[in-house]
């Protein structure tokens, strides 16, 4: 039986300001950080503001994204000592792909190449 992860169950918003927090100290917008979070995931801007105010899950917040975006699998690299390529667990990936996009924002990289365009 494998240990769930604290982080599936903590409100997504809880981390939400964090994230925006991350990015601003750096000179970076929450426009931005919204800009990575919808592309990852698929919501609109509507959309993640319902998440927010649903107060849902990681887990539910990545569940019901409307469209995981397909080039995911692009996102390569270390975030909190761990290669997320590597990452076995699909959700605890999927929150790391959103932990590494958000800090390569943070470290200045511009915003197309974050989204992989």
């Amino acid at each position: 039986m494998s240990t769930r992860h604290r982080i599936f169950t903590t409100t997504f918003a809880s981390v939400y300001p964090l994230y925006v927090q991350k990015a601003e100290k750096k000179g970076r917008t929450q426009a931005e950080v919204d800009a990575v979070i919808c592309w990852l995931t698929g919501y609109g801007p509507d959309g993640l503001a319902q998440q927010l105010a649903a107060k849902v899950d990681f887990e539910t917040f990545f569940a019901q994204a409307p469209a995981m975006n397909p080039h995911r699998a692009l996102i390569k690299g270390v975030v909190c000592g761990v290669r997320v390529e590597d990452v076995e667990d699909p959700l605890m990936q999927l929150i790391r792909y959103l932990d590494k996009l958000v800090d390569e924002l943070a470290k200045g990289k511009a915003l197309e190449k974050v989204l992989r365009a």
